[in-house]
């Protein structure tokens, strides 16, 4: 269908048949798919097979039918995240995923967890519920998201204290689209005997990424940001050295206290399995194209829109634009325009939609454009954004 492997790099894929791949965006122009976005149009017809597949024999067809495929799709994501299809756990998104980890990490009072203001706002919340009920010590980096990746490990370095048991990683910052070291940070860790969580629901399927190149023990993503799977599906790798000792967040129906099934989404009790059949066309799709294509398709877009708003007087960019680790994800601001006031602009006035995004002092609309767009949308989005800063002065 697609043109392209994972050796080119944007050599050979047709762009414009990508997007015919995909649903119109109506009435908005989508440039936040970092949230959520829209699964090419042969994943969303998996989908609808499935569900009326289901509704002709329900317990039959999701438990014996559906069902049956998913050891196959546990070994494809293996083939893309580089791990063993036995230390996947297939749950509803990242935050899902995290809350596994952070819960069931077994940790005594005094312990210590060391995360950033960066990471996910519920993650955080995890922790903190987790000091308030059993006492251990949340610890918390301090570091500028345009820091070098030098000064971040060192910052990383020094708040770690002998007590310190797990370490919470965000790749990248769904705030900014900063890529943080991880892999550094991960060996860093490693060194002084302490857990790893990495939080990657913002980098997986957007760049090419090793689960055990990162050397991790804990890995997290959402399927249907970057891949493309439909809404509703996570996946949690947990090496398989901390199987035993992890505890799962929900009692599963057998028991199995050794094996990654512990943390698998059929603890739920009945869920729609309809929409784990979306994953697998979702992978080859993603397959087709290459991650290598999709990591330079989307940088380059970003590099796109952020070269045609140099000339907003005031822009500030809070992402490294010549990392090669850019991706899709980006957050500007202008001074002197209430950022708040400037996204409900775009959206009320010139339907575009961004995503006004504040943590602590920093403040601005996070961009993220997707492989289904091209450098005309983004003209549009350039044309609104030059207008609305006008309308807004």
């Amino acid at each position: 269908m697609l043109a392209g492997t994972t050796c080119e790099m944007n050599a050979g894929v047709d762009w414009a048949q990508v997007r015919e791949a995909y649903p119109g965006q109506h009435p908005l122009l989508n440039l936040n798919n970092a949230a959520v976005s829209p699964p090419p149009l042969v994943v969303e017809q998996a989908v609808i097979d499935a569900y009326r597949f289901v509704s002709k024999n329900p317990d039959v067809n999701m438990w014996t039918g559906l069902d049956a495929t998913l050891p196959d799709i546990k070994r494809q994501l293996a083939t893309l995240a580089d791990c063993d299809a036995e230390e996947i756990a297939l749950n509803r998104n990242a935050s899902e995923g995290l809350s596994v980890a952070i819960f069931g990490i077994a940790l005594s009072t005094d312990d210590r967890v060391l995360v950033s203001p960066w990471d996910y706002p519920s993650a955080l919340g995890g922790w903190q519920q987790r000091q308030a009920r059993e006492g251990i010590v949340v610890d918390t980096v301090a570091f500028d998201v345009l820091a070098s990746d030098e000064e971040i490990v060192a910052a990383y370095s020094s708040a770690i204290r002998p007590a310190t048991r797990v370490l919470h990683l965000t790749h990248m910052l769904h705030w900014t689209g900063r890529v943080l070291p991880v892999a550094r940070l991960c060996a860093l860790a490693r060194e002084r005997g302490i857990i790893t969580i990495v939080d990657a629901a913002q980098s997986f399927a957007q760049m090419p990424i090793s689960f055990r190149e990162l050397g991790c023990d804990f890995f997290v993503t959402s399927l249907h940001k970057w891949l493309g799977a439909p809404v509703g599906n996570g996946m949690l790798i947990v090496n398989r050295r901390h199987l035993r000792e992890t505890w799962p967040l929900l009692a599963p129906f057998d028991a199995t206290p050794d094996t990654v099934d512990k943390f698998d989404h059929w603890n739920l009790g009945t869920y729609n399995s309809a929409l784990q059949a979306g994953i697998e066309p979702a992978i080859r799709f993603h397959q087709a194209i290459g991650v290598g294509n999709i990591h330079a398709r989307l940088r380059a877009l970003t590099r796109y829109w952020t070269r045609r708003a140099a000339d907003i007087d005031g822009l500030r960019i809070h992402t490294p634009l010549e990392a090669n680790t850019l991706g899709a994800v980006s957050l500007f601001s202008v001074d002197g325009i209430d950022a708040a006031r400037l996204e409900r602009t775009l959206r009320q006035s010139f339907s575009v939609h961004v995503k006004y995004r504040r943590v602590g002092q920093l403040e601005g609309l996070r961009v993220s454009p997707h492989i289904y767009m091209n450098e005309a949308d983004l003209d549009v989005f350039m044309d609104a954004l030059h207008a609305a800063v006008k309308d807004v002065t």
